[in-house]
């Protein structure tokens, strides 16, 4: 009995903070899933690492071998040097050299990368001038470009997502939530063939060292806003219509941005995926005085009923009519 008594109080304990329980849930998932990440790309990459940083050694090695009038101080510094500037997107090379990283086509992409928030970090301000105009820049682009994305966004979604599904609905009498599932399968299809597969068979065709899976790699890095800078198109020294194919890529950017937006409003729209977020959400309560008043106010509106004299009452007293009850308090009897 007693057993049964604690099962029972457990049971309504987690019922009564179900939110919370969810809530601690998602969060020991998330930081197990964080360190699940952690723990593959360490034992993935860290390999590669130790080959690429053995094979730099050897090449060291090698290069002052060959040069024994070189220090190799004086290699370290120059390195250093070349290393730094490459951070800043300015390349020793030759080959590399006919390409600039501030015309108008390339700054134009980076003002697309930093006001969507992709900044692949290939290209950074140089002067302090351009470090203090990136920041006011981007304090009233970002918020600037949000409110731009979610107008097109809720404009698209009309005839994208609601009309349809309403359409199917009403016309073919299926299911609004069954119809809402296909159309989210549908749509998500289109996207990934559109802003994935056949700009990545492109990329690939374009660039001269990336591969399929590359380039998917890469227009899935930047419509997913991640940045990482590792693939960026129209560096290459032969790369053929450079300006135009920079501006094609900011098209293709913001284009592919709202429609991945679309995408994910759509699926959040979904009935079941608002019913798995109710989960982890707090219970809109209301506060207690407004309870309060409302029972009050309720109070107060009974007794007025109650009190208030029917038409038949006022009636029958303006007339001077007597009413006859019977003793017992039944209908009245005339006779």
């Amino acid at each position: 009995m007693l057993q049964c008594l604690t099962s029972g109080s457990c049971v309504r304990l987690v019922q009564a903070r179900r939110s919370t329980w969810c809530f601690l849930a998602l969060v020991l998932g998330y930081v197990l899933y964080l360190l699940f990440g952690a723990a593959v790309f360490s034992s993935v990459e860290l390999p590669y690492e130790d080959l690429l940083r053995q094979e730099l050694r050897a090449v060291k090695r090698r290069f002052l071998r060959d040069h024994p009038c070189l220090s190799e101080e004086r290699l370290e510094g120059f390195l250093q040097r070349a290393l730094e500037a490459s951070n800043y997107g300015v390349s020793v090379l030759n080959n590399a050299s006919a390409n600039w990283n501030w015309d108008f086509t390339s700054a134009l992409f980076f003002a697309s990368t930093v006001l969507s928030t992709t900044g692949y970090g290939h290209t950074v301000p140089l002067s302090d001038g351009g470090k203090a105009f990136c920041i006011i820049y981007s304090v009233m682009g970002i918020p600037f470009t949000l409110l731009f994305l979610t107008a097109v966004v809720q404009r698209i979604m009309v005839f994208s997502t609601r009309r349809p599904v309403m359409y199917i609905h009403t016309q073919w009498g299926l299911s609004k939530s069954f119809v809402a599932i296909v159309h989210a399968a549908l749509l998500a299809t289109v996207a990934v063939s559109c802003f994935f597969l056949i700009p990545a068979a492109i990329f690939s065709a374009l660039e001269d060292n990336w591969n399929f899976l590359e380039s998917f790699y890469f227009c899935f890095i930047s419509l997913s806003t991640i940045g990482l800078g590792d693939y960026v198109p129209g560096e290459g020294s032969n790369q053929r219509f450079r300006e135009l194919y920079k501006m094609g890529i900011t098209v293709y950017l913001l284009l592919g941005l709202v429609v991945m937006l679309v995408v994910l409003e759509t699926f959040c729209e979904l009935q079941q995926l608002k019913k798995l977020r109710k989960m982890f959400y707090l219970k809109k309560q209301r506060p207690e005085d407004r309870l309060a008043i409302l029972e009050h106010d309720q109070l107060a509106f009974t007794s007025t009923v109650v009190a208030t004299p029917s038409y038949e009452d006022k009636t029958r007293h303006f007339l001077g009519v007597p009413v006859l009850t019977s003793p017992s308090g039944d209908d009245p009897m005339i006779e």
